[in-house]
């Protein structure tokens, strides 16, 4: 297993990093919850998302706390649900009492509101709740580069992040091009579930280096600088999901992942 110092990061603003490969919570609750975060701490996983909507904030928390992993050394992600739009304050309140911390390092609009002029008054009060030291980054999810560039225009910062479905299936260069323009770290979920992990070209390539295909969906994300947050509440595929550090794919072997998104 790979170490946490020997993770790979993205910069994001601030000097903040984000580590590539992170622990998705979203159906997970409960004891399950709790001990699927529990397992993926212990494995080595030191990023770990979150959001309002999956009602497992205080199991993630808890977590945490039992871990005996030191709060700076997680990457912590939650969400602010569109619905709540006009009580940002309330809502990270609520959420920092139940992960039990003082701050988040990312906060994310979890889907845009549903008029544009709430989606930009909703951003500006991240930004103002960053600035006051409660999360040290914000972002989006499930944004497209027009909606980007609405917060953009604005406001003249860019979200830090913007969480998409993401995978070879659909993957989309021009996409995460304007991504990079904008200076905005694109983060995948779903991976394994957007992905149809019978490809024979994804067989091909497990076999040729002796893993599965679903860590080399995950790989593949890596190699690209995507950040990547697989979920699962089985401890073996919790570790497997993590062992993804000790190879590597060859530009040939991305493009032909690449081609999956065609």
């Amino acid at each position: 297993m790979t170490s946490a110092i020997d993770q790979p990061t993205v910069l994001l603003p601030s000097e903040v990093r984000m580590p590539l490969l992170g622990f998705g919570t979203w159906q997970l609750t409960g004891r399950r919850a709790y001990d699927a975060v529990r397992e993926a701490l212990d494995v080595g996983y030191r990023h770990l998302d979150t959001a309002t909507m999956y009602g497992n904030e205080d199991e993630v928390g808890r977590a945490i706390r039992d871990s005996g992993v030191a709060r700076e050394d997680i990457f912590l992600t939650t969400k602010l649900p569109p619905e709540q739009a006009g009580r940002e304050r309330e809502t990270i309140a609520a959420s920092l009492a139940a992960l039990d911390t003082g701050y988040v390092d990312l906060w994310l609009i979890h889907w845009p509101p549903s008029q544009d002029r709430a989606s930009i008054a909703t951003w500006r009060e991240l930004l103002a709740v960053r600035d006051e030291g409660l999360t040290r980054t914000v972002g989006v999810s499930n944004y497209d580069t027009d909606q980007l560039d609405m917060l953009i225009e604005a406001t003249e910062e860019a979200p830090a992040v913007n969480q998409v479905r993401w995978g070879p299936a659909l993957h989309d260069p021009r996409r995460l091009a304007e991504h990079r323009e904008r200076g905005v770290a694109l983060e995948g979920y779903s991976p394994l579930k957007t992905t149809d992990l019978r490809d024979p070209v994804l067989g091909e390539i497990a076999r040729a280096h002796g893993v599965s295909p679903s860590q080399v969906v995950l790989r593949w994300h890596i190699d690209h600088g995507i950040v990547v947050i697989p979920k699962s509440g089985t401890s073996s595929r919790i570790r497997e999901n993590f062992d993804v550090f000790g190879f590597s794919l060859s530009e040939a072997e991305l493009r032909q992942l690449d081609a999956m998104g065609r």
